[in-house]
């Protein structure tokens, strides 16, 4: 099978949606399949040459409805996109958040082969998310009647295009690469010593630090020595320092920027991970990592944490806001030695269905129904 994956978002820049495209696209090639992705042109030299990619149009800064910046194609030539169509000849284009200017639009409206389409992003519930809604549906909705098949990385990412549409959504969750996490065996346990808290993310508004501080010094004034690391940069960085020293907090590190082999190490040695975002989650990559990793949780209650924290795994969950409870929650699952030892078991087991092996079979099974549904139709 041919597969064109199609990235709205520039590929040389971090971000969850291009993560994902680019292991599919590693998954795909594996088995056999030819998988190119679409992508803006560059703004910028980008080292990922090795990868089959396609360079379209022009790119531009873009600043989402979650506050982050990222680069999305600001134009694209038709007749460039007829003949990059007419030259690959695909069997099914693949659309990461089509609604995302302008990208998919161009070429979802020059496709005439098999198109289907996956939503990742959930808009947070504010001012300025629904007025932002308003705008974009009268975008969006004409692009859903050349879809022929829709997914959603969770029910919370599937919520808008659900309002502008009757289609079924099939639910297909995002994934990570679980041996890439997993605990080396010859790593030795977290010390007997002072407690680690660890927070990795970004640093502002909905993704609730301020709530883990706050929560943090009622849990100190219970255990002294317990530590919390924040790792992770953004606007709010200086506001939540300029809190830590209000609440007199000790123990408090904030780690800045954090790559990728420091993130697996801090996962492997910390004895509790915390991210207690509050809204704008459609799921929770954050969350399958530190399961890979063997590291037991607390989590914001908000509906893409709920839709990975099932079973076993809603003891993770909490309101933020409730800084008793939040606490509580923390102190259990960071003594309680019986509890912890459940949740790892069920993480172990539970972080399996979320292995990119297993996601890009689902997406592939998905691609070859679309695809026997469509030809049927067209047989009709």
């Amino acid at each position: 099978m041919k597969i064109g994956l199609v990235c709205p978002y520039s590929i040389a820049k971090g971000g969850g949606v291009q993560e994902v495209v680019k292991a599919l696209q590693t998954e795909y090639t594996k088995l056999g399949h030819e998988a190119v992705i679409i992508t803006p042109q560059l703004k910028e030299p980008y080292e990922g040459h090795d990868r089959r990619i396609v360079f379209l149009g022009s790119a531009a800064d873009f600043k989402s409805p979650l506050a982050t910046t990222t680069q999305i194609s600001a134009s694209v030539l038709t007749d460039e996109i007829d003949s990059m169509l007419e030259y690959e000849q695909f069997d099914i284009l693949h659309f990461h958040e089509p609604w995302v200017p302008v990208l998919s639009r161009q070429i979802l409206s020059r496709s005439n082969g098999v198109n289907v389409a996956t939503f990742h992003a959930k808009l947070p519930e504010t001012l300025a998310s629904r007025a932002l809604a308003k705008v974009i549906t009268p975008y969006t909705k004409p692009l859903l009647r050349h879809i022929d098949g829709f997914t959603a990385v969770s029910n919370a990412a599937a919520e808008y295009v659900r309002s502008l549409t009757d289609a079924e959504i099939e639910i297909i969750p995002n994934g990570i690469h679980i041996a890439h996490f997993r605990r080396p065996a010859n790593l030795q346990q977290p010390s007997r010593g002072p407690k680690t808290i660890l927070y990795i993310g970004r640093l502002e508004k909905r993704k609730g630090v301020k709530y883990l501080l706050q929560a943090f010094q009622l849990l100190q004034a219970q255990l002294p020595d317990v530590r919390l690391l924040i790792g992770g940069d953004g606007v709010d960085r200086e506001k939540l320092e300029e809190l830590s020293q209000t609440l007199k907090l000790k123990n408090v590190e904030f780690l800045g920027y954090i790559d990728d082999e420091t993130k697996r190490k801090l996962l492997h040695t910390s004895d509790l991970f915390c991210s207690p975002a509050i809204y704008g989650e459609s799921f929770g990559i954050v969350l399958l990592e530190s399961m890979a990793s063997g590291l037991v949780t607390v989590a914001g209650n908000n509906p893409g944490y709920e839709s990975v924290m099932t079973g076993l795994g809603q003891l993770s969950l909490v309101d933020p806001r409730d800084s008793k409870e939040f606490a509580y929650r923390l102190r259990l699952l960071i003594e309680d030695a019986g509890i912890r030892d459940l949740w790892e078991k069920w993480a172990k087991k539970h972080v399996r269905q979320f292995d990119y092996p297993k996601v890009a079979a689902m997406y592939l099974e998905f691609y070859e129904r679309t695809i026997a549904k469509s030809n049927t139709q067209k047989e009709a």
